[in-house]
């Protein structure tokens, strides 16, 4: 009988430790990531998102580089005879078309008037410098105007000899120019130079770059990330998405019930080029991944006057603890009777005391049990004898 009433005893008190509490369970970390603003903090950080999903993810080769002149662009305006000017219709930083009269010379051969030949421009182009004045004595030898036309330029990159044999011709590169600011340019390599620069240990890969809106100028400084493979399934985000020190790289993404609320989630990284991160751990498909403000996510929430209660009453249309857990139907009553001054098991240390309690009003119900039945089989025995 003390063994039936002990196993039952055991067995009680492994039921109330084991038994779920009404209370959901708060993850207090969780709750100590989330940053809660208002709809005028959203604004004001100017908060983006991006979603999170899988695509192809390339590796690229980072380089330096300048614009220049395609050599075979530029032509020479000259005379073919001995005189003077006496028009000059184009001067440097302008716009020439082709055949148009630039310059007149007259002969210096006899006549009243002397003969006047029109010196017309050999091909299209920016009149890049002028070496001819009004009255000016001319020579078949005298370049009178440089004229370039900058239609197409070329965009040579310094790449590192150790990473050269890994970029072939055709190889797709993206330029940006930060002179004239906007997307990255998509160019392919049609060429090297013939020969490497020893110094610098780099050899020069030249990409031809569209320049018809006629921006580039010689001289101005590039960037490159150069294309030289592809992964496809990978997870990545934004490089403006990572946030925190090398050892420990955080993201925020949008939370999934509370609007205005972010989630800083720590994230393994892997590879990444100039515009993508590698995700190894810490995000799924499908999440939405803070793009844009981000960084300052990090300074924000403690002035927005929001707290997880109220985003979460709002959001549940209910009450809530104010850690955000679940209330319990004692600590509702607990308020209802005006106790605010105490916590009724809203918090984790409530709950706890209420299982305490729990435990002990059983272990004492079943204590006195067993004393009822052992006094119970004593007078039985002693009637027993009696008989």
């Amino acid at each position: 009988m003390k063994t039936t009433l002990l196993s039952a005893l055991l067995c009680c008190c492994w039921l109330i430790t084991t038994a779920p509490s009404a209370e959901g369970p708060v993850d207090a970390e969780a709750t100590a990531n989330t940053v809660i603003l208002d709809e005028q903090g959203v604004k004001n950080l100017r908060i983006e998102t991006v979603v999170v999903q899988k695509q192809d993810f390339e590796t690229t080769v980072f380089a330096i580089g300048r614009i220049e002149d395609i050599p075979s662009s530029r032509s020479v305006l000259s005379s073919r005879i001995s005189g003077r000017a006496v028009e000059v219709n184009a001067f440097e930083g302008d716009l020439v078309e082709k055949d148009q009269v630039l310059v007149k010379v007259e002969s210096r051969q006899p006549g009243n008037p002397p003969p006047t030949i029109a010196l017309r421009a050999p091909k299209a182009g920016l009149v890049v410098d002028s070496h001819v004045r009004l009255g000016e004595p001319i020579e078949p030898e005298t370049e009178l105007l440089d004229i370039s036309d900058r239609s197409k330029m070329w965009a040579i990159a310094k790449i590192p000899e150790k990473e050269a044999s890994g970029v072939a011709v055709g190889t797709i590169a993206r330029v940006q120019v930060p002179a004239i600011g906007g997307s990255p340019i998509t160019v392919k390599l049609s060429r090297y130079r013939v020969a490497a620069d020893r110094e610098a240990g780099t050899v020069d890969a030249i990409f031809e770059i569209d320049n018809s809106d006629n921006k580039l100028q010689p001289g101005m400084r590039a960037e490159f990330s150069i294309i030289i493979a592809s992964r496809t399934g990978v997870v990545a985000v934004p490089r403006t998405a990572i946030q925190g020190d090398p050892t420990k790289r955080i993201v925020f993404t949008k939370h999934l019930e509370l609007p205005n609320s972010f989630v800083k989630i720590p994230v393994q990284l892997g590879e990444q080029n100039d515009r993508y991160v590698e995700v190894l751990s810490g995000l799924f498909p499908g999440e939405e991944v803070v793009t844009q403000g981000s960084y300052s996510l990090g300074f924000a929430g403690g002035g927005s006057g929001i707290s997880l209660k109220e985003a979460l009453d709002a959001a549940h249309g209910h009450e809530h603890a104010e850690d955000g857990s679940e209330l319990t139907d004692a600590a509702k009553a607990a308020q209802a009777d005006g106790h605010e001054g105490h916590d009724h098991g809203g918090s984790d240390g409530g709950s706890k005391m209420n299982l305490y309690l729990q435990i002990y009003a059983g272990v004492i119900s079943l204590l006195l049990l067993i004393t009822l039945q052992q006094l119970w089989n004593k007078r039985r025995q002693k009637s027993e004898a009696t008989a």
